[in-house]
């Protein structure tokens, strides 16, 4: 039997048999659906009576990496559970590979993740009248957006930016490129940066292709984005701990709480492998762009 046939038949027992209310039906039922989306993305051709413990504990690992909260982390686990409880009672199988799964304990270490009040407070904390204050406006709204890494947001070209199609061209580790959708914010943003406060510098011979430049002409750094986060985070009254990467773990966050699909988002954020095998699906634009428009926040 498929995946879709058993959860079909889950979804049934929670509804019928438990008398749940369809919110919480189609959470327990989505948290499955993101198992078996982990599976299918590392190559794991493995059915639900297949399923082993191994399987299990690699996929909360993966959503960890991607920045989960530990609440979120805790409703997955339950909903897993749930679910491999079902087919033990009506003896489907005869072993739960989910008997000693366990939530994140509440002082674990995980990323920081910003709700979308606490990022909107540290864009509109940036005074825009400032000669930097469109950039760092828009850059925030980029990483954000588009969940880039640091280095991926210094590394911008202006050539590397499409706007007919709302899609950026990132460069990111071992040299490796993706396509990445942007939100209509960051779109806008970025046009009027470029477009009316960008042009108006004159940029080194050897930063002429980069978006963000610095006040002497040169691309911007990785510290100067680390510091003008600092500060807006202290501006905005927030005593959280925030980063560049911070946006990227909320960006992932955001998106897959909303319901999104795995591999779009892994293919969004250009994670590295979490197997030693290839695990990325091929998707086409349409399904990125459709992915952040329904999801995201801010799109």
């Amino acid at each position: 039997m498929a995946w879709d046939i058993f959860l079909s038949e889950y979804k049934n027992y929670l509804q019928l048999e438990r008398s749940l209310a369809e919110n919480s039906v189609a959470a327990y039922v989505h948290d499955v659906l993101k198992l078996k989306q982990f599976l299918d993305i590392s190559n794991r051709n493995v059915g639900p009576l297949e399923v082993s413990a191994t399987d299990l504990h690699d996929f909360l690992e993966y959503v960890n990496e991607l920045g989960m909260t530990v609440h979120t982390q805790a409703r997955v686990v339950s909903g897993i559970k749930g679910f491999f409880k079902y087919l033990l009672f009506e003896d489907i199988i005869a072993e739960n590979p989910a008997e000693l799964l366990e939530a994140p304990k509440l002082g674990r270490k995980l990323p920081d993740v910003l709700s979308l009040d606490e990022i909107d407070c540290i864009i509109n904390s940036i005074d825009r009248s400032t000669s930097n204050g469109q950039r760092d406006r828009t850059m925030l709204e980029v990483l954000y957006s588009s969940g880039l890494r640091v280095s991926e947001l210094v590394g911008l070209k202006i050539s590397n930016t499409y706007f007919d199609i709302g899609f950026l061209r990132i460069i990111g580790k071992g040299s490796k490129e993706r396509l990445v959708p942007m939100g209509k914010s960051a779109a806008k943003q970025l046009k009027i940066y470029i477009n009316e406060v960008r042009i108006h510098q004159q940029p080194k011979p050897e930063a002429k292709d980069f978006v963000f430049l610095n006040r002497f002409g040169g691309s911007i750094s990785r510290v100067s984005v680390f510091t003008m986060i600092k500060k807006q985070v202290v501006m905005a009254g927030l005593r959280k701990k925030v980063s560049p990467h911070t946006f990227r773990h909320s960006f992932a966050t955001h998106l897959i709480e909303g319901g999104a699909d795995l591999r779009a988002v892994q293919e969004m954020l250009g994670h590295e492998s979490i197997t030693t095998t290839e695990i990325y699906t091929h998707l086409d634009r349409d399904f990125l762009s459709q992915t952040l428009k329904e999801f995201h926040p801010r799109a």
